[in-house]
Formats: C-alpha cells, structure tokens, sequence
C-alpha cells in the first residue's frame, strides 16, 4: 500500500508540475503569442497488421534503440575510465563525489548520487548502477537486481527516509536524457528551448529538494 501510494502521489505530481509549468510559462516568456492546435483525424481504415508491425519497428524501436547506443556506449567508456583513473590515491569518480557532496547535502542527498545522475543523463536506467558502484568503490557498473542488502549498504552510506524521498523527487524532476533531448531539439530546431527544457524540471527538482530536506531536518526525519 506504501509503495501504491508513493507511486499515484509521484504520477499525480508530475502531472500537478507539467500543468503549473505550463500555466507559468504562458503567463512569463510566452505571454502573447499566439497558438492553434489543429486536430485532423484521418480516416478509418481497417490495420494492417504487417505495415503496422514494420513501421512500429523500424520507425520507433530501431530508430530510438540506434540514438541510445550512439550515446550510452561512449558514456559507458567515460565511466569506466573516472571509476579506474586514479589522482593521488583516489578515484576521479570519488573527486567528483566529493567535489559535489555540499550541494548534495544541502538537497538531501549527498555527493555519489547527484554524480550517479550527473553519468546517468545517456541513460537514466544506469543511475542505480552508477550510484551502488561509486558506494562499493567498484571499478564496473554493478547488477542491482542481484546484489543482497541493498537498503543496508545505502543505510551505512547516510541514506535516511529524507534522502530517499529526495532521490524519488530528483527522480520525478531533473534533466531529461539524452534522447529526450535531442528528440527536442530535433523537434524545435532551437537550443533555446532545449536548454529550458532541461532547466525547469531541474531548477524545480533542486528547489523541491531543498525544501524537503529543510523540512526533514526541522522534523527530525
């Protein structure tokens, strides 16, 4: 019933976000201007199941799977070198943790997981991987899905019910991927409007964070 509910309250707040994101801009940078929806239904004809299926998947599912791996697979290089180059007697990966742990810790995180999400904009799925490998000092992403423990090991690592209500938060809003972003940009062939959409989800997820976590440590959560 916990997780239910934590799940409807995160599909309910992103909704709440996207109509007042909407509603702001409309009444800030684009008061003004003018806008149509047109809706031109085609018509009705019986599916063809062969076109269908082929369209489906050369059109989205090749065409997406090819952006990911152009991305992810350099990304997952550059991972492996910040987790296996050492400067001194430390990791870069631990340099950047801890280069970002204050801003971390003032948005009720800390360091390893703005960095795991930082690493993770090719591919958001490599977020928990990125961030369990930073915490175990791994040299390779690590399979979350057989590792034992896992609440322990965060637990040992600080995390407390506000860090992971914060996480789900900075979950819900921050930056889109990569593939979202270049889906955009190809869309509105503006790197104007590209940047916003990167900046107003993340701005409102760091703002949500703050808030939160002040609330936790007058609560005593």
């Amino acid at each position: 019933l916990v997780g239910a509910a934590a799940l409807l309250g995160v599909l309910l707040l992103g909704v709440a976000a996207t109509l007042g994101c909407t509603r702001l801009l409309t009444a800030t940078v684009l008061k003004g201007t003018p806008s149509a929806f047109a809706l031109e239904l085609p018509p009705f004809r019986r599916p063809r199941v062969g076109q269908v299926v082929v369209r489906s998947l050369l059109d989205r599912t090749v065409f997406v799977l090819a952006r990911a791996v152009a991305v992810a697979a350099p990304a997952g290089g550059v991972i492996w070198l910040l987790a296996n180059i050492t400067l001194g007697d430390t990791t870069i990966l631990a340099h950047i943790t801890g280069f970002l742990d204050p801003l971390g810790q003032l948005m009720g995180l800390d360091g390893v997981i703005l960095t795991a999400f930082l690493l993770g904009w090719p591919a958001n799925e490599i977020v928990m991987p990125v961030m369990l490998m930073a915490y175990l000092a791994q040299g390779s992403l690590v399979d979350f899905d057989q590792l034992t423990g896992v609440q322990a090991l965060l637990e040992a690592h600080g995390w407390t019910m506000t860090t992971a209500v914060c996480t789900l938060l900075f979950t819900l809003f921050h930056w889109p991927c990569s593939t979202t972003c270049l889906t955009i940009w190809r869309e509105s062939k503006s790197i104007k409007w590209t940047l916003v959409a990167v900046a107003v989800p993340t701005l409102l997820g760091v703002g949500l964070c703050i808030l939160v976590n002040a609330l936790g440590s007058l609560l005593g959560i």
